[in-house]
């Protein structure tokens, strides 16, 4: 790609395109210019922060000081279509300052540019702030101290590409409307985790109260049970099925305890599950330490194909939750924090017990029965063998699992396309500025005045610096 900028366009400093007036490129007050002190109560005139940098102003989320205290460092002060830039901290962070918002200072985290609007477009400017070049440029010129900085002093010496001024208006027609386009598929595709999560609880739900088959139990017809034990606050099932509690289908065993003391006894290296390992529906096997163990415990702990895990708890969103272990690490025990629940008929299919363990019904269960503090929650073993499992025939369950297995399986190809749909989407916004100020968004128009020879004739109206034009990249 060429580096040459395009016909009628220049490479100038900010300077050159800042308004006339003495502090059109400022920074806020430091130290003893403005202190914690001057903020009071009464003030009517805001000192802004970079809460305010969205676009928009929120008397809420300023603090003001006095008509007084502002006559002293009004050398810092903003009005509407002043654009601003942080300078400290969130390096780069901008918008421009709204219509209608009163005049206000900005502190020594901010900076301000105001500019000669018979030379650039502040929308312009702003947008073309927001490349990635020009971020870029605004990195270099920071020091990394305690937070990362620039000075006003380094911002002078930074070009911008000008075009000429009524293709910048057109560039900011055409791109703001393309923005806003990319800005609302984002809206669009930010709905989509909250409704694949609702998909997802909806399938199980379906799945655990027997909505799911109810057209498989027509074809395949079962005997009716004396279903008269449902556990307060289920969902009714059919009769054709029957509640559970953990322990009368498997056997719930905890772990092996960390860091216990072996006095001299022989010990050996097992591969184990820690809660990290343990997902809600999945394995996380990147990472699967060793522990220091008894000989004994290998076969104690043990994990087996078809074993059932659950969690003990933590934060409250690892209460209970787990998955069906399928023998994927050789000779691997579990933790304490670990539980597994081993099936003991042939009756049941673990994936079915997993994915009904996993239902609104067993979740409120956990939340009910665990211990919990501010911020932590666990259930015990005798707690967890006694969750209520309603039970289907084992076909019905094998019918389950494969139509919620093909639901679910529908669920994450959406979420995959979801992912690569929003990679795309955040990718637009940098390409179209990129784009915009390459000259390749709008048509150029030969009658258009050269930015040269505009700032050329704005000088020689009106006395203003002379232009120091960089060179032609």
């Amino acid at each position: 790609m060429s580096d040459e900028l395009p016909q009628g366009w220049d490479d100038v400093l900010l300077t050159d395109v800042a308004a006339r007036e003495k502090f059109a490129i400022v920074d806020g007050p430091f130290g003893s210019d403005l202190k914690l002190s001057d903020y009071v109560p009464d003030g009517t005139v805001p000192v802004l922060t970079t809460k305010n940098l969205t676009g928009t102003y929120d008397p809420n989320s300023v603090r003001f000081i006095s008509q007084e205290k502002f006559q002293q460092v009004k050398r810092s002060k903003v009005v509407s279509g002043d654009i601003l830039i942080a300078k400290i901290g969130s390096i780069g962070k901008c918008s421009i300052y709204p219509e209608g918002a009163p005049t206000a200072i900005i502190p020594a985290n901010l900076c301000k540019i105001t500019v000669d609007d018979q030379v650039v477009f502040n929308r312009y400017l702003y947008w073309q702030i927001r490349t990635d070049e020009f971020q870029n440029m605004l990195k270099d010129i920071t020091s990394a101290t305690a937070q990362p900085a620039f000075s006003v002093q380094r911002l002078k010496t930074l070009s911008i590409k000008l075009a000429p001024l009524p293709e910048q208006q057109r560039i900011v027609a055409k791109l703001e409307l393309l923005l806003g386009q990319v800005d609302a598929c984002r809206q669009r595709l930010a709905k989509i985790p909250a409704l694949l999560k609702r998909f997802r609880q909806s399938v199980l739900a379906a799945a655990c109260s027997g909505k799911l088959t109810e057209d498989w139990r027509v074809q395949n017809p079962h005997k009716q049970i004396e279903n008269d034990h449902a556990p307060d606050g289920a969902t009714a099932v059919p009769i054709s099925w029957e509640w559970k509690h953990l322990a009368e289908i498997s056997e719930v065993k905890g772990g092996v305890t960390k860091g216990r003391k072996f006095n001299g006894k022989k010990t050996i290296q097992l591969p184990y599950l820690r809660v990290a390992n343990v997902q809600d529906g999945y394995l996380d096997l990147q990472e699967v330490k060793l522990i220091e163990a008894l000989p004994e415990d290998k076969e104690k702990y043990a994990l087996k194909a078809g074993d059932i895990l659950f969690t003990e708890g933590g934060d409250r969103d690892k209460l209970g939750r787990g998955t069906v272990w399928r023998g994927e690490v050789a000779n691997c025990i579990h933790q304490n924090h670990i539980f597994r629940a081993r099936l003991i008929t042939n009756q049941v299919i673990p994936d079915f017990i997993s994915l009904a363990t996993k239902s609104e019904f067993s979740r409120r269960y956990y939340f009910e029965n665990a211990s919990q503090t501010v911020n932590l929650a666990s259930i015990n073993l005798t707690m967890l063998a006694a969750l209520p499992i309603p039970m289907p025939p084992l076909p019905e369950q094998q019918e389950i699992v494969r139509r919620v297995e093909a639901l679910l399986a529908l669920a994450d190809n959406i979420e995959q396309r979801y992912k690569k749909a929003q990679t795309f989407i955040d990718k637009l916004t940098p390409s179209l500025l990129a784009k915009a100020f390459r000259g390749e968004l709008v048509p150029q128009d030969p009658n258009d005045e050269p930015a040269s020879v505009l700032l050329e004739r704005i000088k020689a109206e009106g006395g203003k610096n002379k232009p120091q034009s960089r060179k032609k990249r």
